[in-house]
């Protein structure tokens, strides 16, 4: 199994918690949410097929089971295309003429195989899956994940998933700015290199977001339950 080697700099952790240092979480109040694991991001022989988000799986599954027992809300987003306005993203961005870009595009469509969330993902019927059209889910135009957290009164939200570098880092920021607290999973995120993997780690934990373990969220979620 190929696994990311995860190197955040001690110093950088320290800077970090002068801005994100959380020590306890309301499972009332906290949302998981689950980025974009879709079967067009890891199986093999998708476009974007990944063994790095691929190896996730079951630490993401075991991070929904733990929320689920806790009472927290479970959010699975899929990256979605949709070529209608205001869904459709810019005609700039993605040049079709390109065979790499079309294939992308067309596996992200709703409805494709690829599209799914990928089949060993442990889904429940209490589950939320939202279609996202933006790489940061509150960027969203559709607004679905910013909906569902307001109505549940939600005020954290950890995020696991794929691409830490893109969508996972997106969703934190765009978080963060909006006034949300925003864990941010070292070992539940994966990309498509470890360079990518740490620089977006640092980035995130310098200013966004407290960046933990699984195991470390899970210990938190068990306090906050034992307490309960």
């Amino acid at each position: 199994m190929t696994t990311h080697t995860i190197h955040l700099p001690e110093w950088a952790v320290e800077r970090g918690r002068q801005l994100n240092d959380f020590q306890h979480v309301d499972p009332a109040r906290t949302a998981l949410v689950l980025i974009d694991m879709q079967t067009v991001f890891l199986a093999p022989g998708e476009v974007f097929g990944n063994p790095y988000a691929l190896a996730i799986v079951d630490t993401v599954n075991r991070l929904a089971a733990a929320f689920r027992a806790a009472g927290s809300p479970v959010i699975w987003t899929r990256q979605t295309v949709d070529h209608r306005p205001p869904r459709a993203m810019p005609g700039w961005q993605y040049d079709l003429s390109i065979p790499e870009v079309r294939e992308a595009v067309e596996t992200m469509e709703a409805g494709t195989p690829s599209h799914a969330l990928h089949p060993a993902m442990a889904t429940a019927p209490s589950d939320i899956v939202i279609d996202k059209y933006r790489y940061g889910a509150f960027s969203c135009p559709a607004g679905a994940l910013e909906a569902v957290l307001k109505a549940r009164d939600i005020d954290t939200i950890v995020i696991a998933g794929t691409l830490t570098n893109c969508c996972c880092d997106s969703t934190a920021r765009e978080g963060n700015m909006r006034g949300y607290r925003v864990f941010f999973l070292s070992d539940a995120t994966a990309t498509r290199t470890d360079e990518e993997h740490n620089a977006a780690l640092l980035t995130v934990r310098l200013m966004f977001a407290d960046v933990r373990t699984t195991e470390e969220m899970l210990g938190l979620l068990q306090e906050a339950t034992a307490d309960a």
